[in-house]
This record gives structure tokens, C-alpha cells and sequence, in this order.
């Protein structure tokens, strides 16, 4: 233990600089996709199983990094070394813990936002599938629960079990791993069974994409193999996001391609006429589903 808090007390000048970047990063990154379902009034479009597999995922991503002996034995040594190095030698979890604290600002920004149909309109079509808000409430209710059950659970292995916390923090890797990799599948059918954004924010997913790759490297060099089950949830998740901008930069081209021929045909708005999320035409009448708080949904 020694040895270990004296290599945190003289933390390396370009990791920390690295891994600085990395936390703002991940911040900032989340920052459009709260803005644009807050701006828009909505979170059409946002599939309600991609939220409830990525905050399990990273409820999952932030108790395994907490529960490793590494980000243990860095915690122990805040005590014997300085504030600067303890906040050095620390990034790790503060990484994964903004992460996690974003992510979960989307699945609240969900529901509240959650299109629900207005009494004044006639209901959905069946063949429609749109999810119904009572699968959102059940969404943000199973990961709750799952969030006081997984603290539950760090709590009794680091009190009762202190032997097993290497098993233990396996465990939530690899959950969070086999969460994290198919977080992204829903949405992907989402997006294109919609052929269109919707809520999705692509500038997020431009950031994110090649960030997640920069980040495995930063915690693969902090954590080593050994870590294996922290860096892979990212790895994976990179590589199903990158397969999602692809797709909503396509539908996005597409979209401004067909505006832009409707206005040079003089077409554009002259019935009043808004294109769906489906890509066909409505008339510009009251928006059939609204928010919980209200007002209409803006494209």
C-alpha cells in the first residue's frame, strides 16, 4: 500500500492532463442531448429500453469501479497523500461517476418529457408501436430500484465479504458489459423503424463516439488488463454508438436534402404541411402527443 500511495503523490503530467480533458469531455458532451429534448419539449424518438439499458448499464459501469481493489487501495491513499494528488489519482471514478450522473439527468429528462397523447386529439393508430408512458414510468421505476438494490449489494460485500470484492466487482463489469452491449440495439431499431432523429442529439453522439475510444485508452492505461471488465463496457458502447450516428447523420442529410428540394419546387410550407417522424407528410394542425409539461413538441 506504501508503494502504491507514493506513486499517486507525483501523478503524471500528461495523464492528468488527459484524464482532466476526458471529465470535462464527458460532461460537456452530454450537455446537447439534455438540451435538445428540454428545447424540443419532448423525448420522442428516444427509445424507452435504450434509457433503461444505459443506466443499468452505468449504474452497473460506476459500483464496479468502486468496488475494484485499485480504485479502493487510490481511495485509501487520499489520506496520506495531498489533496492534489488524491484529486489526480482519483479521475477514474470521477469519470465514470459524471457518466453515470448524465445519464441518469437523460432518463429523468425522459419522462418528464414523455410524449403523451392529448384528449382534445384522436388516438394513435395500433401499428404505430409508439411506447406507451406507463412503459416509461415502468422504466424509471426498475432503475430506482436497481440503484438501491446494486448499493445494497456493494455494501454487504465490502462489510461482510471483503475477500470476494474482486468477484464481486467482476460481476458488475461484466453486467454492465452485457447491458452496455446491447443498450444501443433498441435504439437503433427506434431510429430507423422512425427513419428520423427525433430527440436524438447528434453533436452528443459526435463527441461521444471517438471520446469512448479515448477513454478506453485512458482507463486501460490506469487500470491495465486487469480492468478489463471497467474499459470494456466503453469499448463496446463505442463501437454500437458509431453505428447509430452513422444512421441519424444519413436520415438527417436526407431530411434537409428533401426540405431543401420541397422549397426550390416551392413547395415547402405552402399547406401548412410538417413532416412526421416517419418522413411523410401531416397537416400543420395541434401535434398529437405532447409532454407531461406540456406544449407542443418542436422538431
Amino acid at each position: 500500500m506504501a508503494d502504491h500511495c507514493e506513486a499517486l503523490r507525483s501523478p503524471n503530467a500528461w495523464n492528468f492532463a488527459l484524464s482532466l480533458f476526458i471529465l470535462f469531455g464527458i460532461l460537456i458532451s452530454y450537455l446537447p442531448q439534455h438540451y435538445r429534448i428540454i428545447a424540443r419539449r419532448s423525448s420522442e424518438g428516444i427509445s424507452p429500453y435504450f434509457v433503461l439499458l444505459g443506466t443499468t448499464s452505468g449504474t452497473f459501469a460506476f459500483a464496479n469501479i468502486l468496488t475494484l481493489p485499485t480504485s479502493r487501495a487510490d481511495l485509501a491513499c487520499c489520506s496520506q497523500i495531498s489533496a492534489f494528488g488524491c484529486f489526480a489519482g482519483t479521475l477514474g471514478v470521477a469519470q465514470i461517476g459524471v457518466q453515470w450522473s448524465c445519464f441518469t439527468v437523460i432518463l429523468l429528462l425522459f419522462l418528464l418529457f414523455f410524449p403523451r397523447a392529448s384528449p382534445l386529439s384522436p388516438p394513435q393508430p395500433p401499428k404505430s408501436a409508439a411506447p406507451s408512458y406507463r412503459t416509461a414510468v415502468l422504466v424509471v421505476g426498475i432503475c430506482i430500484v436497481h440503484i438501491f438494490l446494486t448499493v445494497i449489494v456493494h455494501l454487504v460485500f465490502i462489510y461482510r465479504f471483503p475477500l470476494l470484492l474482486k468477484s464481486c466487482a467482476e460481476f458488475f463489469g461484466i453486467a454492465g458489459t452485457i447491458l452496455a452491449a446491447t443498450q444501443f440495439l433498441p435504439q437503433i431499431y427506434t431510429t430507423w423503424r422512425l427513419q428520423a432523429v427525433g430527440s436524438l442529439s447528434i453533436p452528443m453522439m459526435c463527441i461521444q463516439t471517438p471520446g469512448s475510444f479515448v477513454w478506453v485508452g485512458s482507463l486501460a492505461g490506469r487500470l491495465g488488463i486487469a480492468g478489463w471488465s471497467t474499459w470494456g463496457i466503453y469499448l463496446v458502447t463505442g463501437v454500437l454508438q458509431g453505428v447509430l450516428l452513422v444512421m441519424a447523420i444519413g436520415f438527417e442529410v436526407r431530411d434537409r436534402r428533401d426540405r431543401k428540394n420541397n422549397d426550390a419546387d416551392g413547395h415547402g410550407r405552402t399547406n401548412g404541411a410538417v413532416r412526421n417522424g416517419n418522413g411523410t407528410a401531416e397537416e400543420g394542425q395541434n401535434n398529437e402527443r405532447t409532454s407531461l409539461l406540456g406544449g407542443e413538441a418542436r422538431s
